[in-house]
Protein backbone atom coordinates (compact mmCIF):
# COMPACT_ATOMS: atom_id res chain seq x y z
CA UNK A 1 0.00 0.00 0.00
CA UNK A 2 1.18 3.43 -0.86
CA UNK A 3 2.29 5.96 1.86
CA UNK A 4 -0.49 7.89 2.57
CA UNK A 5 0.28 12.05 3.15
CA UNK A 6 -1.49 11.56 6.85
CA UNK A 7 0.95 8.70 7.55
CA UNK A 8 3.55 10.50 6.56
CA UNK A 9 3.01 13.97 8.48
CA UNK A 10 0.56 12.57 11.25
CA UNK A 11 1.46 13.54 14.72
CA UNK A 12 1.27 16.11 17.71
CA UNK A 13 -0.87 16.66 20.83
CA UNK A 14 -4.68 16.82 20.26
CA UNK A 15 -6.55 19.80 22.78
CA UNK A 16 -9.69 18.97 25.14
CA UNK A 17 -13.05 19.85 23.70
CA UNK A 18 -16.18 20.61 25.67
CA UNK A 19 -19.47 20.96 24.26
CA UNK A 20 -19.17 25.38 24.32
CA UNK A 21 -15.52 26.37 23.80
CA UNK A 22 -13.64 29.87 23.31
CA UNK A 23 -15.96 33.49 22.45
CA UNK A 24 -18.00 33.60 19.18
CA UNK A 25 -15.74 33.40 16.24
CA UNK A 26 -17.88 36.27 14.69
CA UNK A 27 -20.43 38.83 16.14
CA UNK A 28 -21.61 40.50 12.81
CA UNK A 29 -25.89 39.52 12.64
CA UNK A 30 -27.66 36.58 10.65
CA UNK A 31 -27.03 33.17 10.65
CA UNK A 32 -23.34 31.89 12.25
CA UNK A 33 -23.65 27.92 11.36
CA UNK A 34 -20.54 26.14 10.23
CA UNK A 35 -19.03 22.58 9.90
CA UNK A 36 -15.64 21.06 10.92
CA UNK A 37 -14.48 17.70 9.28
CA UNK A 38 -11.77 16.13 11.45
CA UNK A 39 -9.29 13.40 11.48
CA UNK A 40 -10.18 10.56 14.14
CA UNK A 41 -6.30 9.52 14.17
CA UNK A 42 -6.12 13.11 15.51
CA UNK A 43 -8.85 12.83 18.03
CA UNK A 44 -11.85 13.81 15.66
CA UNK A 45 -14.83 12.01 17.06
CA UNK A 46 -17.00 12.86 13.47
CA UNK A 47 -18.45 16.27 11.96
CA UNK A 48 -18.64 19.02 14.60
CA UNK A 49 -21.54 21.80 14.29
CA UNK A 50 -20.13 25.76 15.25
CA UNK A 51 -23.27 27.88 16.10
CA UNK A 52 -22.45 31.23 16.47
CA UNK A 53 -18.79 30.16 17.66
CA UNK A 54 -19.79 27.71 20.20
CA UNK A 55 -19.23 24.08 19.28
CA UNK A 56 -21.50 21.09 19.65
CA UNK A 57 -21.59 17.85 20.19
CA UNK A 58 -20.23 15.68 16.67
CA UNK A 59 -22.36 14.32 14.40
CA UNK A 60 -21.24 10.60 14.61
CA UNK A 61 -20.26 7.94 11.67
CA UNK A 62 -18.99 11.31 9.55
CA UNK A 63 -15.74 10.42 10.13
CA UNK A 64 -11.96 11.27 8.68
CA UNK A 65 -13.95 14.07 6.46
CA UNK A 66 -10.92 15.90 5.19
CA UNK A 67 -13.16 17.59 2.54
CA UNK A 68 -16.41 18.07 1.23
CA UNK A 69 -18.87 20.41 -1.13
CA UNK A 70 -22.59 21.59 -0.85
CA UNK A 71 -25.22 22.46 -3.05
CA UNK A 72 -25.63 19.49 -4.74
CA UNK A 73 -29.29 18.22 -6.44
CA UNK A 74 -31.92 18.36 -3.71
CA UNK A 75 -29.21 20.42 -1.66
CA UNK A 76 -26.80 17.26 -1.11
CA UNK A 77 -23.92 17.39 0.84
CA UNK A 78 -20.97 15.31 -0.35
CA UNK A 79 -18.08 14.37 2.32
CA UNK A 80 -14.99 11.75 1.49
CA UNK A 81 -14.06 9.26 3.74
CA UNK A 82 -10.20 9.25 3.76
CA UNK A 83 -9.31 5.66 4.16
CA UNK A 84 -8.34 3.48 2.18
CA UNK A 85 -11.65 1.61 1.32
CA UNK A 86 -12.20 5.52 -0.09
CA UNK A 87 -16.06 6.71 -0.41
CA UNK A 88 -17.88 9.47 -0.95
CA UNK A 89 -21.27 9.65 0.82
CA UNK A 90 -24.27 12.21 0.13
CA UNK A 91 -26.11 13.72 2.73
CA UNK A 92 -29.38 15.36 3.34
CA UNK A 93 -30.96 17.54 6.13
CA UNK A 94 -30.04 16.44 9.40
CA UNK A 95 -26.90 14.63 7.83
CA UNK A 96 -29.12 11.66 6.60
CA UNK A 97 -27.35 9.51 4.12
CA UNK A 98 -28.79 10.06 0.71
CA UNK A 99 -26.48 7.70 -1.09
CA UNK A 100 -22.82 6.42 -0.57
CA UNK A 101 -20.45 4.89 -3.33
CA UNK A 102 -16.48 3.97 -3.44
CA UNK A 103 -14.29 6.29 -5.01
CA UNK A 104 -12.59 3.07 -6.37
CA UNK A 105 -9.53 4.25 -4.86
CA UNK A 106 -7.56 4.80 -1.52
CA UNK A 107 -7.33 7.90 0.76
CA UNK A 108 -9.77 10.14 -1.63
CA UNK A 109 -9.08 13.95 -0.52
CA UNK A 110 -10.99 16.77 -2.64
CA UNK A 111 -14.18 16.84 -4.49
CA UNK A 112 -15.66 19.24 -6.98
CA UNK A 113 -18.87 19.51 -8.42
CA UNK A 114 -20.66 20.71 -11.68
CA UNK A 115 -24.22 21.51 -10.25
CA UNK A 116 -25.87 22.41 -13.60
CA UNK A 117 -25.09 19.09 -15.41
CA UNK A 118 -25.04 16.90 -11.68
CA UNK A 119 -21.59 15.70 -11.61
CA UNK A 120 -19.16 15.15 -9.43
CA UNK A 121 -15.46 14.17 -9.80
CA UNK A 122 -13.39 12.83 -6.71
CA UNK A 123 -9.05 13.15 -6.56
CA UNK A 124 -7.69 9.67 -4.35
CA UNK A 125 -4.75 10.53 -3.10
CA UNK A 126 -2.75 7.36 -2.64
CA UNK A 127 -3.94 5.60 -5.95
CA UNK A 128 -3.68 8.62 -7.79
CA UNK A 129 -6.48 8.01 -9.09
CA UNK A 130 -9.80 9.92 -10.15
CA UNK A 131 -13.23 9.04 -10.00
CA UNK A 132 -16.07 10.21 -11.51
CA UNK A 133 -19.99 10.18 -10.86
CA UNK A 134 -22.95 11.21 -12.80
CA UNK A 135 -25.38 12.17 -10.02
CA UNK A 136 -29.45 11.39 -8.84
CA UNK A 137 -30.73 14.80 -10.03
CA UNK A 138 -33.40 14.65 -7.55
CA UNK A 139 -31.59 13.00 -4.47
CA UNK A 140 -27.93 13.59 -5.30
CA UNK A 141 -27.33 10.08 -4.72
CA UNK A 142 -23.96 9.08 -6.69
CA UNK A 143 -23.87 5.97 -9.36
CA UNK A 144 -21.30 3.81 -10.21
CA UNK A 145 -17.85 5.54 -10.60
CA UNK A 146 -15.76 5.58 -13.76
CA UNK A 147 -12.04 5.60 -12.60
CA UNK A 148 -9.27 6.83 -14.27
CA UNK A 149 -5.70 6.14 -13.16
CA UNK A 150 -2.66 8.95 -14.01
CA UNK A 151 0.61 8.17 -14.49
CA UNK A 152 3.62 9.36 -13.63
CA UNK A 153 6.21 10.21 -10.64
CA UNK A 154 8.68 12.51 -9.43
CA UNK A 155 12.65 12.65 -7.51
CA UNK A 156 11.00 12.72 -3.74
CA UNK A 157 11.67 9.01 -3.38
CA UNK A 158 9.43 9.07 -0.30
CA UNK A 159 5.99 11.25 -1.85
CA UNK A 160 6.76 10.77 -5.23
CA UNK A 161 7.07 6.64 -5.72
CA UNK A 162 3.89 6.92 -8.03
CA UNK A 163 0.58 9.43 -8.88
CA UNK A 164 -1.25 11.40 -6.07
CA UNK A 165 -3.82 12.94 -7.38
CA UNK A 166 -4.74 15.75 -4.82
CA UNK A 167 -7.24 18.37 -6.27
CA UNK A 168 -9.55 18.52 -8.80
CA UNK A 169 -12.05 21.15 -9.78
CA UNK A 170 -14.44 22.13 -13.21
CA UNK A 171 -13.29 24.72 -15.14
CA UNK A 172 -15.38 27.78 -15.92
CA UNK A 173 -16.39 27.25 -19.37
CA UNK A 174 -17.21 23.42 -18.06
CA UNK A 175 -15.32 21.98 -21.19
CA UNK A 176 -12.43 20.47 -18.93
CA UNK A 177 -12.02 18.94 -15.36
CA UNK A 178 -8.62 19.29 -13.94
CA UNK A 179 -6.72 17.50 -11.42
CA UNK A 180 -3.82 18.42 -9.70
CA UNK A 181 -1.05 15.45 -9.26
CA UNK A 182 1.93 16.04 -6.40
CA UNK A 183 3.37 12.41 -7.19
CA UNK A 184 3.53 13.24 -11.18
CA UNK A 185 4.50 16.73 -10.68
CA UNK A 186 1.73 17.28 -13.03
CA UNK A 187 -1.79 18.64 -14.10
CA UNK A 188 -3.84 16.50 -15.84
CA UNK A 189 -6.79 17.10 -18.34
CA UNK A 190 -10.13 15.89 -18.73
CA UNK A 191 -12.56 16.58 -21.81
CA UNK A 192 -15.89 17.13 -19.72
CA UNK A 193 -19.07 16.99 -21.81
CA UNK A 194 -21.45 18.60 -19.24
CA UNK A 195 -24.98 17.80 -21.67
CA UNK A 196 -23.78 13.98 -22.00
CA UNK A 197 -22.62 13.92 -18.61
CA UNK A 198 -19.23 12.15 -19.75
CA UNK A 199 -15.23 13.10 -19.49
CA UNK A 200 -12.58 11.67 -22.02
CA UNK A 201 -9.22 10.30 -20.97
CA UNK A 202 -6.78 12.98 -19.44
CA UNK A 203 -3.77 14.26 -20.93
CA UNK A 204 -1.39 16.09 -19.18
CA UNK A 205 -2.12 20.16 -19.21
CA UNK A 206 1.24 21.26 -17.27
CA UNK A 207 4.38 20.10 -16.38
CA UNK A 208 5.76 20.97 -13.27
CA UNK A 209 9.32 21.44 -12.39
CA UNK A 210 10.86 18.31 -10.77
CA UNK A 211 9.93 17.28 -6.96
CA UNK A 212 7.68 20.76 -6.52
CA UNK A 213 5.16 18.24 -6.29
CA UNK A 214 1.61 20.52 -6.92
CA UNK A 215 -1.05 20.29 -4.53
CA UNK A 216 -3.99 22.52 -4.84
CA UNK A 217 -5.16 24.87 -7.98
CA UNK A 218 -7.02 27.83 -8.02
CA UNK A 219 -8.75 29.86 -10.82
CA UNK A 220 -8.53 33.92 -11.40
CA UNK A 221 -12.61 34.70 -11.08
CA UNK A 222 -12.35 37.21 -14.00
CA UNK A 223 -9.21 36.41 -15.81
CA UNK A 224 -7.84 33.53 -17.75
CA UNK A 225 -5.19 32.87 -15.20
CA UNK A 226 -5.22 29.94 -12.83
CA UNK A 227 -2.40 29.64 -9.19
CA UNK A 228 -0.47 26.75 -8.18
CA UNK A 229 0.67 25.78 -4.57
CA UNK A 230 3.20 23.53 -4.35
CA UNK A 231 3.65 20.95 -1.20
CA UNK A 232 7.09 19.55 -1.57
CA UNK A 233 8.71 23.25 -2.43
CA UNK A 234 7.24 26.45 -1.07
CA UNK A 235 5.88 27.71 -4.22
CA UNK A 236 3.31 29.62 -5.99
CA UNK A 237 3.18 28.57 -9.78
CA UNK A 238 1.11 31.59 -12.26
CA UNK A 239 -0.15 30.04 -15.26
CA UNK A 240 -2.39 31.37 -18.28
CA UNK A 241 -5.18 28.87 -19.03
CA UNK A 242 -5.40 27.93 -22.48
CA UNK A 243 -8.67 27.05 -24.77
CA UNK A 244 -7.76 23.84 -25.11
CA UNK A 245 -7.36 22.64 -21.18
CA UNK A 246 -3.84 23.55 -20.86
CA UNK A 247 -1.62 26.62 -19.14
CA UNK A 248 1.73 28.08 -19.88
CA UNK A 249 3.83 29.12 -17.40
CA UNK A 250 3.31 32.59 -16.30
CA UNK A 251 5.77 33.10 -13.38
CA UNK A 252 6.53 32.05 -9.99
CA UNK A 253 6.50 33.59 -6.16
CA UNK A 254 8.00 32.10 -3.15
CA UNK A 255 5.46 31.20 -0.50
CA UNK A 256 8.17 32.03 2.52
CA UNK A 257 9.77 35.10 3.10
CA UNK A 258 13.65 35.46 2.14
CA UNK A 259 15.92 33.84 4.64
CA UNK A 260 12.87 31.22 6.04
CA UNK A 261 14.68 28.20 7.31
CA UNK A 262 12.58 24.62 8.35
CA UNK A 263 10.35 23.08 6.43
CA UNK A 264 7.29 23.89 5.08
CA UNK A 265 4.57 22.61 3.15
CA UNK A 266 1.76 24.92 1.36
CA UNK A 267 -2.07 23.28 1.62
CA UNK A 268 -4.87 25.53 0.56
CA UNK A 269 -5.09 28.20 -1.67
CA UNK A 270 -8.17 30.71 -1.92
CA UNK A 271 -8.86 33.69 -4.07
CA UNK A 272 -11.44 36.83 -3.43
CA UNK A 273 -13.91 37.32 -5.26
CA UNK A 274 -12.61 40.58 -7.10
CA UNK A 275 -9.56 38.69 -8.21
CA UNK A 276 -7.00 41.19 -5.82
CA UNK A 277 -5.52 38.81 -3.20
CA UNK A 278 -4.55 35.75 -3.11
CA UNK A 279 -4.16 33.63 -0.22
CA UNK A 280 -1.78 30.45 0.90
CA UNK A 281 -1.58 27.99 3.97
CA UNK A 282 1.82 26.88 4.70
CA UNK A 283 2.07 24.15 7.43
CA UNK A 284 4.98 23.89 9.20
CA UNK A 285 5.95 27.95 8.69
CA UNK A 286 2.50 27.56 10.27
CA UNK A 287 1.34 31.19 8.42
CA UNK A 288 -0.11 32.25 6.00
CA UNK A 289 0.99 34.40 3.09
CA UNK A 290 -0.96 37.06 1.42
CA UNK A 291 -0.42 38.19 -1.96
CA UNK A 292 -1.76 41.56 -3.78
CA UNK A 293 -3.00 40.81 -7.47
CA UNK A 294 -2.81 43.51 -9.94
CA UNK A 295 -4.91 44.05 -12.72
CA UNK A 296 -2.88 41.01 -15.32
CA UNK A 297 -3.30 38.78 -11.53
CA UNK A 298 0.38 38.58 -11.36
CA UNK A 299 1.03 38.15 -7.52
CA UNK A 300 3.51 40.49 -4.99
CA UNK A 301 3.50 38.79 -1.44
CA UNK A 302 2.58 41.67 1.06
CA UNK A 303 2.46 39.77 4.21
CA UNK A 304 3.21 36.82 5.72
CA UNK A 305 1.31 36.18 9.11
CA UNK A 306 1.12 33.54 11.99
CA UNK A 307 -1.52 31.40 12.18
CA UNK A 308 -1.61 31.30 15.97
CA UNK A 309 -1.66 27.46 16.06
CA UNK A 310 0.29 24.16 14.78
CA UNK A 311 -0.16 22.88 10.99
CA UNK A 312 -2.77 25.05 8.97
CA UNK A 313 -4.18 22.75 6.68
CA UNK A 314 -7.38 24.63 5.63
CA UNK A 315 -8.57 27.71 6.37
CA UNK A 316 -12.25 29.34 4.75
CA UNK A 317 -12.65 32.71 3.52
CA UNK A 318 -15.66 34.64 4.44
CA UNK A 319 -15.91 37.99 2.50
CA UNK A 320 -18.95 38.71 3.54
CA UNK A 321 -18.33 38.75 6.85
CA UNK A 322 -14.78 40.25 5.92
CA UNK A 323 -12.97 37.09 8.10
CA UNK A 324 -10.51 34.26 6.89
CA UNK A 325 -11.10 31.41 9.45
CA UNK A 326 -7.86 28.82 9.63
CA UNK A 327 -8.30 25.35 10.52
CA UNK A 328 -5.03 24.49 12.70
CA UNK A 329 -5.17 20.82 12.35
CA UNK A 330 -2.19 19.51 14.90
CA UNK A 331 -2.97 22.22 17.40
CA UNK A 332 -6.59 21.30 17.21
CA UNK A 333 -8.03 24.94 17.07
CA UNK A 334 -10.11 27.22 14.41
CA UNK A 335 -8.76 30.41 14.59
CA UNK A 336 -10.23 33.71 13.48
CA UNK A 337 -8.59 36.49 11.37
CA UNK A 338 -10.15 39.93 9.94
CA UNK A 339 -9.72 41.09 6.79
CA UNK A 340 -8.78 44.48 5.92
CA UNK A 341 -10.14 46.71 2.94
CA UNK A 342 -6.71 45.99 1.43
CA UNK A 343 -7.06 42.07 1.66
CA UNK A 344 -4.20 41.66 4.92
CA UNK A 345 -5.27 39.89 7.61
CA UNK A 346 -5.08 40.57 11.72
CA UNK A 347 -5.26 38.15 14.05
CA UNK A 348 -8.10 38.72 16.25
CA UNK A 349 -7.66 36.64 19.24
CA UNK A 350 -10.94 34.44 18.95
CA UNK A 351 -9.94 30.78 19.21
CA UNK A 352 -12.32 27.21 19.53
CA UNK A 353 -10.65 23.70 20.12
CA UNK A 354 -11.72 20.88 17.62
CA UNK A 355 -8.88 17.70 17.65
CA UNK A 356 -7.93 16.97 14.37
CA UNK A 357 -9.55 19.84 12.56
CA UNK A 358 -9.03 19.69 8.89
CA UNK A 359 -12.12 21.30 7.04
CA UNK A 360 -14.46 23.57 7.37
CA UNK A 361 -17.57 24.81 5.43
CA UNK A 362 -20.52 27.53 5.95
CA UNK A 363 -23.66 25.61 6.31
Amino acid sequence: MATTRREVMAGAAVLGLGTAVGPALARAPGANRLIAGTYANEGGKGLYPIVDGRVGAPVTGIVNASYGVGNGPGGAFYFLREQADGHVTAYGPGWRVRGDASTGGKDPCHVALDRSSACLAVANYSSGSVAFYQLDRRTGAPGEPRLFQHRGSGPNAERQAGPHAHWVGFSPDRRWLHAVDLGADAIFAYRFDPVARTLAEPVIAWHAPAGVGPRHMIRHPTLARAYVACELEPRLFVLDALPDGRFRDAGERPLLPEGATGPSYAAHIAIDRAGRTLYVSNRGANSITVFALDAKGQPKAVQHVSTGGDWPRFFLLREGRAELLVANERSGTVNTFRIGKDGRLTATGQSVAIPGVVFLAEV
